[in-house]
C-alpha cells in the first residue's frame, strides 16, 4: 500500500514518519512462565503536526487457524520525536504499568529501551523492556523483548504487521 508523507510533518518527525497509520498481522509470543502463544495485533500510529505521535495498539490471542480465541493486550501512549533521531517514548498498560523509553530512529528502525517502569498494587512484577521497530519490505516487523517475574530480559513477542 502506497505511504505519503503528510505536509504537516513535524521535521523530528522524519525518521519515524514510516510507522504512521494503522498496521495489522499476527505475532508470536513465549516467556519462561507462560504457554507458547499466536496473536493477531493492530497498531495505530497518529500525528497531528506537533513533534509527537499518539499510539495504540490491542492484541487478541489466535488459534492455529487465525481465529480469534479472546482478547489480549492493549496499550497506548506517545512517541515524542527529539531532533537528530532521538525519541522518548511514554506507554500506559491495561495492565497496570506506566513506561518511559528512550532510544532512536533511522533508517527505517527504531530502537527502545526501558528507562523508568511503575506499577500499580495488582500488576505483575515488570521491571524492563527493549523494542526494536523495523520497515522490512513495506512491512513493519518489531520484537520486543522483557524482564518480568524474576526472569531476566529476553526474548518475549515478535510479529508482523501489514499497513492497513
Amino acid at each position: 500500500m502506497a505511504f505519503e508523507i503528510p505536509e504537516n510533518l513535524h521535521p523530528d518527525c522524519g525518521p519515524i514518519a514510516w510507522m504512521l497509520g494503522t498496521w495489522r498481522g499476527n505475532g508470536h509470543g513465549d516467556y519462561p512462565t507462560i504457554e507458547r502463544f499466536q496473536f493477531g495485533q493492530e497498531l495505530i500510529f497518529q500525528q497531528d503536526g506537533r513533534p509527537f505521535f499518539h499510539y495504540m495498539a490491542r492484541a487478541w490471542i489466535i488459534d492455529d487457524e487465525g481465529n480469534k480465541v479472546r482478547d489480549a493486550a492493549q496499550e497506548t501512549g506517545f512517541i515524542r520525536a527529539r531532533p537528530e533521531g532521538k525519541v522518548e517514548v511514554l506507554l500506559a498498560h491495561m495492565t497496570g504499568f506506566v513506561e518511559i523509553w528512550h532510544g532512536e530512529a533511522a533508517a527505517g528502525k527504531l530502537e527502545i529501551v526501558t528507562d523508568a517502569v511503575a506499577r500499580t498494587d495488582s500488576a505483575k512484577e515488570y521491571t524492563g523492556g527493549k523494542r526494536l521497530y523495523g520497515n522490512v519490505e513495506g512491512d513493519l516487523l518489531y520484537a520486543y523483548d522483557m524482564a518480568a517475574v524474576g526472569q531476566p530480559l529476553q526474548p518475549h513477542l515478535w510479529a508482523r504487521l501489514q499497513r492497513a
